[in-house]
């Protein structure tokens, strides 16, 4: 099957092996938003952790269940139940699912030698809004922003016997630390022969330290440093929700949440006076601090060696989404022959991608 501009069906992989393509083999209803694929995804998940306990072998699981992207969908068992609607009984059956792996790792007796990491990669997104979107509570805007309601996502480490449950701690991370951090438990030191961005946090998920409170976050978009974070502080060197072609289309990924001068449609350039913010005073990011108090003066002087020494130490990576090619897309993966499903693909003619957001 081919859909959305003459693309291929999105391919569904059981490991490097194809099984089916979405909307087909796995049907997801966008009229009344049921599917069992979570439950698919859920059984598929508890089978591999006993499949592995069983044979007495360690495990990495990345389960990522893809309910609350749009098109949002839950199984019959959950549909309604929610105050949310459709997106609320996703994120129910999300958390029912996680629940399922968590009794299992308990019940297989193997709790204690499991570490389990849940967090997102980005903020709910806010163009899909209101039937098909998450919200971000106070925080600014949503995915593909580099404003809080894009970047920041909630972290939950539990490994009972080694973290102590009800605990907080507000050192800031990021997804990249996992690696690091993954290593570190496993009794393995890190490739010494690149540059690794992510930091060892089990320091702070032990309660060895306090943590790395000084630590800096870089906001990227594409290979445009946005924003940096440094403590309470962020600083915007350059602001942009969405293009002015985009918004004009109806697509707005801060609706509602107009702020003037930072929800920009144009890209804004700032590195000479970044727009800076406290988000623990503002999380909402409305009221940058006043150029003119010693409180942006201060912050500023901390920062800027911050920026200039990441700046000055950056190896640059070679692109990999400026070239588009249609000829490169799944029409014909591994295991497409067995079910029939390989699909002619197009004579390759990359072009130049144009990415409006």
């Amino acid at each position: 099957m081919v859909w959305c501009s003459g693309l291929p069906n999105i391919p569904v992989y059981n490991n490097s092996e194809m099984i089916g393509r979405y909307y087909e083999e796995f049907e997801i209803d966008k009229k009344t938003g049921e599917s069992n694929l979570t439950q698919m995804y859920l059984l598929e998940g508890l089978d591999f952790i006993v499949r592995q306990t069983e044979a007495q072998r360690p495990f990495f699981l990345y389960w990522a269940a893809d309910a609350t992207h749009a098109p949002v969908y839950a199984s019959k068992r959950f549909l309604g139940r929610s105050q949310r609607g459709r997106y609320g009984d996703a994120v129910m059956e999300l958390d029912y699912s996680v629940g399922q792996i968590l009794s299992l790792l308990q019940s297989q007796g193997i709790k204690n030698n499991t570490f389990v990491f849940f967090t997102s990669d980005n903020g709910a997104a806010l163009i899909s809004c209101p039937n098909e979107g998450g919200s971000n509570g106070p925080f600014l805007c949503g995915k593909e922003t580099t404003f809080e309601g894009g970047m920041r996502e909630p972290a939950i480490a539990w490994w009972p016997g080694h973290i102590k449950g009800g605990t907080v701690n507000y050192q800031l991370a990021n997804v990249m630390d996992l690696f690091t951090t993954s290593l570190a438990l496993a009794g393995i030191k890190p490739p010494d022969d690149r540059a690794l961005d992510g930091l060892d946090l089990t320091p702070v998920l032990l309660n060895r330290s306090h943590g790395l409170q000084s630590r800096p976050i870089f906001y990227y978009r594409g290979n445009e440093l946005m924003a940096v974070r440094l403590g309470q502080h962020k600083a915007h060197y350059w602001t942009w929700s969405n293009s002015w072609e985009e918004f004009n289309h109806g697509i707005d990924f801060c609706p509602g949440q107009e702020v003037p001068g930072v929800t920009t449609h144009d890209q804004k350039e700032h590195t000479l006076q970044p727009i800076i913010f406290h988000l623990g005073r503002d999380p909402g990011e409305k009221y940058p601090i006043s150029v003119l108090t010693k409180e942006y003066q201060d912050v500023l002087s901390r920062i800027s060696p911050v920026v200039e020494q990441h700046k000055k130490t950056l190896v640059p990576g070679v692109p990999q989404l400026n070239m588009c090619d249609r000829a490169v897309m799944n029409w014909a993966p591994e295991g497409c022959e067995k079910l029939g499903k390989c699909l002619k693909g197009p004579k390759s003619e990359p072009w130049k991608c144009d990415w409006p957001h």
